[in-house]
């Protein structure tokens, strides 16, 4: 069995291609009592709030939101919410909120009521380690007090449904290692799963793609194209449909690039008429602190103009000054 370590420094990176850092010389009694001021006073200091909650990290956050309940009695996310209005009060108070309870929230947004979001629920799933996954379905049942699993088998169905649930459970291996002879196995087990059958057997398209790390997925992917000529991509569009072919390209847009794959995510929530303030709030926030400056990058890549010039012209007002903060700069 041939192993090797993925000389791939972007691996290397992750968490460090954020745009927001911890603030030096933090002091969240300081800061706790600031907001104060900021929400108490005759109207609302905007300001203060967004100069203080984009320059800090969501950890620090956390100790600001419990310093500020400690100091006021009520909890600094329900304040916001009942000080603030419209698309600033939600991007406002995802800034407080833990991430794996962020999350869990976003995720119960794209199964509630008629019809479900499979984009952010896509999204999400193929976009989060196993790790976070796991956080995740934590803080879901302890928000919700029902797993993301039943609801997510009462919200979808077949391939897509059993898709959905492994990855919902965390179980993706996050090794760097990628062992040469299984991608050579995998490869073929995709290509007799697929191209070489009448029918496809989506079992195995699911099993490689849902449990397999990305950078074993990448060497598969490489050795895919050597035995069928094809690109993995063509393959699932011909051979699958309907969301659960949307599930599986992404996974592969995000085990080759999941910077591009959220970026190719922002240019569609702010391209043509009327802006998707759901994904935008959720990508921004959710990435500031992991590649953000990446998806910048390749947003410029793929678009041929900056994400920032792209939020300066779709939103406005306070809402604007925050979305611009947490890009942390033009390109």
């Amino acid at each position: 069995m041939k192993l090797c370590l993925v000389p791939h420094d972007s691996l290397s990176l992750v968490g460090k291609r954020g745009t927001i850092r911890d603030h030096s010389g933090f002091n969240p009694s300081v800061d706790a009592e600031a907001i104060r001021k900021a929400i108490r006073g005759i109207g609302t200091d905007e300001k203060t709030l967004i100069s203080i909650l984009t320059e800090r990290t969501n950890a620090q956050r956390q100790l600001i939101a419990k310093e500020y309940q400690a100091v006021c009695g009520k909890e600094l996310k329900d304040d916001l919410k009942g000080d603030l209005s419209g698309h600033f009060k939600g991007l406002m108070v995802a800034l407080v909120t833990p991430p794996a309870v962020f999350d869990a929230k976003q995720l119960k947004k794209s199964m509630k009521g008629t019809g479900t979001n499979e984009d952010a629920l896509i999204e999400i799933l193929t976009t989060r380690t196993s790790k976070q996954m796991q956080e995740i379905g934590h803080a879901y049942y302890t928000v919700y007090k029902k797993s993301l699993g039943d609801e997510i088998s009462s919200e979808t169905s077949g391939d897509f449904r059993k898709a959905l649930l492994i990855l919902a459970n965390g179980r993706r291996d996050e090794s760097l290692k990628v062992d040469e002879q299984l991608a050579k196995k995998d490869a073929q087990i995709l290509y007799n799963a697929g191209e070489k059958r009448w029918g496809t057997d989506e079992d195995a398209f699911t099993d490689i793609l849902c449990l397999r790390s990305f950078p074993q997925l990448k060497l598969t992917f490489d050795e895919y194209r050597n035995i069928s000529q094809k690109d993995i991509e063509d393959s699932i569009k011909g051979e699958l449909s309907g969301h659960f072919e949307d599930l599986l390209l992404a996974i592969v847009r995000c085990a080759r690039n999941t910077p591009a794959f959220l970026a190719e995510r922002l240019y569609q929530a702010l391209k043509g008429a009327g802006t998707d303030e759901f994904t935008l709030n959720r990508i921004m926030v959710s990435r500031s602190e992991i590649d953000l400056l990446d998806i910048r990058a390749e947003f410029k890549k793929l678009s041929g103009y900056s994400l920032y010039s792209a939020i300066k012209s779709d939103t406005s007002g306070d809402y604007e000054i925050t979305l611009l903060k947490i890009c942390g700069g033009d390109d």
